[in-house]
């Protein structure tokens, strides 16, 4: 896309975090050698959504339609889009970490071929000229929350983040690495970050681009209170400059202790997390 991009990723491991810091790292390092270039292009870390594995289907559809919904490139011009997986969908031989399974199930799970890669395409229209079809797989969800799935699946991975998060301090005796505390930790974060800014009435991308502004040093002040979180992580993920700055703005609301401060400790007040 022209300022972001999307990728659905299987791992065998829980180390997205790790391979992100490196598919990014790598890719700012070439592209700033390339184009004499400094500083890093992305505003803050990446945004990952757990999946259920069903759930794969619809994603890799909505990924492929977004040129088109982007006005990058017509119905009739998709599959076109150099930038996009899509076009190596539609021919062999594929780079060997590019999996067809999501592709061929969303068509009723047909053998691999140049039919199935016709059939594929033709669903893509559809789904790009259907809105109520888009509505069913929930497509205006899938760049919102936190997982995507059935109640049955989330609830099941909320009950694995806490159990996980009861034993992070304890992680040498469990044999977890480093990698896979910190992607739990950043999980549990992800998710009380939510709960807490539906409770304060807050929707976080529509939080203003200034650092300190009050609905971000609110979230920041709830979530240190309730959370061991990182003042690193909160400066990425609300957009608020440097990690000691996080530590300033909720510094300030604490001495302060205005409008923003008795809005916080209500919420505080009312909330069991």
């Amino acid at each position: 896309m022209s300022n972001h991009f999307h990728l659905a990723v299987e791992t065998p491991e829980p180390n997205l975090s790790l391979g992100m810091k490196w598919l990014q790292g790598t890719w700012v390092m070439r592209n700033n050698r390339f184009r004499r270039r400094t500083g890093r292009p992305f505003q803050g870390r990446f945004k990952g959504i757990l999946l259920e594995p069903e759930a794969l289907a619809p994603v890799t559809s909505y990924i492929h339609l977004n040129p088109q919904r982007a006005g990058i490139e017509s119905v009739e011009q998709m599959g076109e889009y150099r930038w996009s997986s899509l076009s190596w969908y539609l021919k062999k031989p594929r780079p060997g970490f590019l999996n067809m399974d999501a592709v061929l199930s969303a068509i009723g799970g047909i053998k691999d071929s140049k039919y199935a890669h016709k059939k594929y395409l033709d669903y893509l229209k559809f789904l790009a000229e259907n809105e109520p079809e888009k509505k069913a797989l929930a497509f205006d969800k899938l760049s919102k929350g936190w997982c995507y799935g059935s109640k049955e699946f989330k609830k099941e991975a909320i009950l694995q983040i806490k159990q996980k998060g009861a034993d992070l301090d304890r992680s040498g005796l469990l044999g977890i690495d480093s990698g896979n505390i910190q992607e739990a930790k950043e999980l549990q974060w992800e998710l009380m970050l939510k709960k807490l800014a539906k409770e304060a009435g807050i929707e976080i991308p529509k939080l203003p681009d200034k650092k300190s502004a009050p609905d971000k040093v609110i979230l920041a002040s709830l979530m240190k209170a309730r959370s061991s979180v990182s003042n690193g992580w909160l400066a990425d993920r609300l957009g608020m400059g440097r990690p000691a700055s996080v530590s300033q703005y909720v510094g300030r609301l604490e001495s302060i202790k205005g409008e923003a401060w008795k809005k916080k400790e209500r919420i505080l007040s009312r909330m069991k997390i």
